[in-house]
C-alpha cells in the first residue's frame, strides 16, 4: 500500500541540498553501496557536481571507513581511513536498509527513490531487504538503476548461483581474465594493485549511468543496467577474444616485453629505475632506432626483420634488437634515456617506473589545474586533508570541493526534512526504532 508521505511528494530539482557547479549539475544519485566498485562511480560524479546521497547503515557506515591505515584528527580522537579521506562532496544519510523490518526504513526509500535520478547499487542482496527493482521503477518511471556486483544479477541471464557469489576485487581480476595476463610465462598468475578491477568496473559505472541519464533526457524512460566485475574486466581483454574466437590464438602472461612488436619493453637504466620504451609502426620504429644510434635502413635493424611482427620480435635479429636496448639503458639514467628520446627528432616515447613520492615531487604535476586539492574533513572535526584532484579536467564547468566526508548520517535530518518534506515530530518520532540511528 502506497504511502501517503512519499506518494504525494514532489520532486524537488537538483542541486537542493549541495551548491551548483559542474557539468552534471541537477543530477541527483541516490547511492546504496559499499567499498569501492560502485561508491567510486557516484565519487566522479559528485566532483562534477551531481548531487550524490550515500546511503550507509546506522553507525556502523561503509566498511570503507575503517580501512587501515587511518588518518586522526588533530586530538586524535577521531579517525578515518585515509582512503575514505579521498571521498567528497557526498551527503551520508543513515538508513536500515531491512525493509522487511523497518517498514519507515522503506517509505524513506521510497521517498529517496522518487526524487533520485539515478539509483546505484551494489548490495547485491536487494530481494533479501525487501527491495524490488521494478516495484522503484513504477514508483519513478524516469529512475535510471545501475547495479553492480561481482557476477551480474540473474535477472540479465546466467547460473543464479554464481550470479549469488560474493566478489572482491581479486576475485573479478581472476575470474575476469587479468590475473591470466599479468606476469611472466614461466611465473604464477599476478594480482594487479590498487584494486584494478573495481575502479575499472567504477569507471564502466559511471558511463553506465550517464547513458542512462542522457537516454531519459531525450524523452526516454528509466531501466535497469547490470554491471558484473568479471564481465568489465573481460570486455577490457578486447583483442584477446577476438585473437582466441577467430584465430584460435590464446593470449597468456608475456612478462615486460610486448610481445608482437618492438621496441616495446622494459629496462633497468644505470640508476636502478626502470623506464619502458614504446615505438609501434616503421615511422615510429625509424625515429626511434635513429635516437638509439642505429641506422633503421641497414639490412641488420630493417623494421620487417627486427619490430614488425612477433615473428620479428622472436628472430634472432629481433633478439639482437632487444640485447642493445638493455646495454643502451644499463649505460644511462632513466631520465638521461627519456629526455635524449624525447627530442623532437627522435619524439620516442620513454616511461619511468613513478610512485606517488615521484608524481608529487614533479612540478609538471603541480601546474597541472587542479591535480591537487585540499579541503576539509568534518569527519575529522575539519581538520585539512590533500588528495588528487579532477580527472577530466573542463575548461567552463571544472569540478570542485565543496565539502570533505562526514560522520555517518551527518545530513540525514537535512535530507529527511528538506527533500523528503518530513516534519521534525516525524523524525524524532522515529528515533530509537532502528530507522537511522
Amino acid at each position: 500500500m502506497m504511502s501517503a508521505k512519499w506518494a504525494d511528494l514532489v520532486k524537488k530539482q537538483a542541486p537542493y541540498l549541495i551548491p551548483k557547479f559542474g557539468p552534471l549539475s541537477g543530477m541527483r544519485i541516490l547511492l546504496t553501496g559499499s567499498i569501492v566498485a560502485a561508491p567510486f562511480g557516484a565519487q566522479l560524479a559528485a566532483d562534477f557536481g551531481a548531487e550524490v546521497i550515500h546511503v550507509e547503515i546506522p553507525e556502523l557506515g561503509d566498511s570503507y571507513r575503517t580501512q587501515m591505515p587511518a588518518i586522526k584528527s588533530e586530538d586524535g580522537t577521531k579517525q578515518m581511513a585515509a582512503a575514505f579521506c579521498q571521498k567528497r562532496n557526498e551527503l551520508s544519510l543513515a538508513l536500515n536498509l531491512n525493509m522487511k523490518k523497518s517498514p519507515e526504513s522503506y517509505d524513506i526509500f521510497c521517498g529517496l527513490i522518487k526524487q533520485a535520478d539515478i539509483w546505484l547499487e551494489n548490495v547485491v542482496w536487494l530481494d533479501k531487504l525487501g527491495i524490488d527493482p521494478k516495484e522503484m521503477l513504477r514508483i519513478n518511471p524516469k529512475l535510471v538503476i545501475v547495479h553492480v556486483s561481482g557476477f551480474g544479477r540473474p535477472q540479465f541471464g546466467g547460473n543464479p548461483e554464481i550470479c549469488d557469489r560474493p566478489s572482491y576485487d581479486p576475485i573479478g581480476q581472476c575470474e575476469g581474465g587479468l590475473a591470466n595476463m599479468v606476469g611472466f610465462p614461466d611465473g604464477p598468475p599476478i594480482y594487479g594493485n590498487p584494486f584494478l578491477n573495481d575502479y575499472l568496473t567504477s569507471v564502466y559505472a559511471w558511463g553506465a549511468m550517464m547513458a542512462g541519464y542522457i537516454n531519459v533526457l531525450k524523452g526516454g524512460m528509466g531501466q535497469e543496467i547490470d554491471i558484473a566485475q568479471a564481465e568489465a574486466q573481460a570486455r577490457n581483454l578486447d583483442d584477446h577474444w577476438a585473437c582466441y574466437m577467430n584465430l584460435g590464438i590464446e593470449k597468456s602472461r608475456v612478462g615486460n616485453r610486448v610481445p608482437i612488436f618492438q621496441p616495446a619493453s622494459m629496462h633497468k637504466c644505470k640508476d636502478g629505475r626502470y623506464a619502458f620504451i614504446g615505438a609501434f609502426g616503421k615511422a615510429a620504429y625509424d625515429r626511434c632506432l635513429r635516437g638509439l644510434g642505429l641506422d633503421p635502413d641497414l639490412p641488420e635493424w630493417d623494421w620487417e626483420a627486427c619490430g614488425r611482427s612477433k615473428e620479428a620480435v622472436d628472430s634472432p635479429r629481433g633478439q639482437a634488437l632487444y640485447d642493445y636496448l638493455e646495454k643502451w639503458f644499463s649505460e644511462r639514467t632513466a631520465q638521461e634515456a627519456q629526455d635524449w628520446l624525447s627530442q623532437p627528432q627522435f619524439k620516442t616515447p620513454v616511461g619511468i617506473v613513478k610512485a606517488p613520492k615521484d608524481m608529487y615531487a614533479d612540478p609538471h604535476w603541480h601546474s597541472r589545474v587542479d591535480n591537487f586539492v585540499r579541503y576539509k574533513v568534518p569527519a575529522l572535526d575539519d581538520k585539512e586533508v590533500e588528495a588528487f584532484g579532477f580527472v577530466p579536467k573542463f575548461m567552463d564547468t571544472p569540478g570542485k570541493v565543496w565539502r570533505g566526508y562526514p560522520e555517518v548520517g551527518y545530513d540525514t535530518e537535512k535530507i529527511l526534512g528538506g527533500l523528503l518534506d518530513y516534519s521534525p515530530e516525524e523524525i524524532a518520532a522515529m528515533r530509537g526504532k532502528g530507522v537511522f540511528d
